[in-house]
């Protein structure tokens, strides 16, 4: 038999249909609770102790609650009896007060309509969404000074904290996901809709990544940087780059990065270090276009898939120091980082092949094991 504990999942699981219905101001209906109302049958005290159960906690003994309706009934094993039939909420008050919802339930309707008085076009996302009001109890108050600032400055053009809305500095950080659900609908006309990140979906500022170089050319360190050869700058200003270069060296590993300026004369070239995300932040440098671009990555699975990466922005991208024949001269047993991409690589026949070799086997050479001298003698050729 259905026991008290049933009937208030069962009951849990209509709430929200229930607020539903109050936005859209639907009289309250009858709430019926589905569920087995057949009964043991081995004996009467057995039968007598599952109906106690079940009527304790009901409208009958409570004054509030689900009610039940019996049906008297003949049975085989304990004999005549009144079974439960149906167990329904009859009013808004049983159902409210047994799930203990009463209070809850009337801040939601002031939340709601404040919501709704605001920005009346939120209405069918407040209809589907009753539980996150519920959620995002004690913040709407803020959480609607932020969106009306954004209807009133779709394009503030500031960092988050800069933003003249009265809240916590960190308040828009920490409810962003529901910021975003609101303003995609308040400001829909105004918003980048391809983008997934908070600032740039919403015209703010934000904190670009930096690409770090090295500049190899002493003449272009002395021109343009006052001698400074190893240079961190935002994204943008790395795609508008403008220095007389012919060459870029990407490069992974950071103590590669610190050792590349022993590498031989190398006029107008710099070394980029990749830190794996190096497609990221270089796609857009359309001037690459024009230069040739070498990639140095460690010679296992995951370096010629980033290879891959970055040939898919440019495709004139060659590699250097990542071929079979250094890898079986300083092989030394490593093992890498197992890889699950199965995409299609972008590489030569000879990548490829030493790719699977490296996949298949899981080895790694990592790009410092690699003496200087032989590193050297490689730039001297390129």
């Amino acid at each position: 038999m259905i026991s008290p504990n049933d009937i208030k999942a069962k009951a849990e699981r209509k709430y929200s249909t229930f607020l539903q219905a109050v936005v859209q101001v639907i009289p309250f209906s009858k709430v019926i609770i589905p569920g087995d109302k057949t009964y043991t049958k081995t004996s009467v005290a057995d039968f007598e102790k599952e109906i106690l159960a079940l009527v304790n906690q009901s409208k009958e003994k409570k004054g509030f609650g689900y009610t039940i309706d019996y049906q008297t009934i003949k049975t085989k094993t304990i004999g005549t009896q009144s079974l439960p039939i149906s167990i329904y909420f009859d009013t808004e008050r049983d159902f409210l007060r047994f799930l203990g919802k009463e209070k809850e339930v009337d801040i939601f309707n002031n939340n709601w309509q404040l919501i709704h008085s605001n920005f009346p076009e939120l209405k069918d996302w407040i209809i589907k969404n009753p539980t996150k009001i519920i959620h995002h109890q004690g913040r709407w108050e803020s959480i609607l000074k932020i969106c009306n600032y954004f209807k009133n400055c779709p394009k503030p053009n500031l960092y988050i904290r800069e933003l003249p809305a009265s809240v916590h500095t960190k308040f828009i950080e920490s409810n962003q996901s529901i910021l975003t659900e609101l303003l995609d609908i308040i400001i829909q006309n105004h918003f980048n809709p391809n983008e997934r990140e908070f600032e740039k979906r919403f015209n703010l500022k934000f904190r670009e990544p930096l690409v770090r170089f090295k500049v190899l050319d002493k003449k272009i360190s002395q021109t343009y940087f006052s001698n400074l050869d190893d240079i961190a700058i935002p994204v943008s200003q790395f795609d508008s780059l403008n220095l007389p270069l012919k060459k870029v060296l990407v490069v992974e590993n950071k103590t590669t990065l610190y050792t590349t300026l022993t590498l031989p004369k190398m006029d107008n070239t710099i070394a980029i270090f990749g830190q794996g995300n190096a497609v990221t932040n270089i796609q857009n440098a359309k001037w690459l276009d024009d230069l040739t671009v070498l990639y140095w990555g460690d010679i296992d699975a995951y370096g010629f898939e980033i290879l891959s990466r970055i040939r898919k922005h440019f495709k004139h991208t060659k590699s250097v120091l990542m071929d079979k024949t250094t890898f079986d001269k300083y092989f030394e047993n490593d093992s890498g980082k197992p890889t699950t991409d199965t995409s299609t690589l972008n590489l030569t026949d000879k990548e490829r092949e030493l790719y699977n070799l490296l996949k298949t086997n899981n080895w790694r050479l990592e790009q410092e094991k690699i003496p200087f001298d032989y590193v050297n003698r490689h730039f001297d050729n390129e």
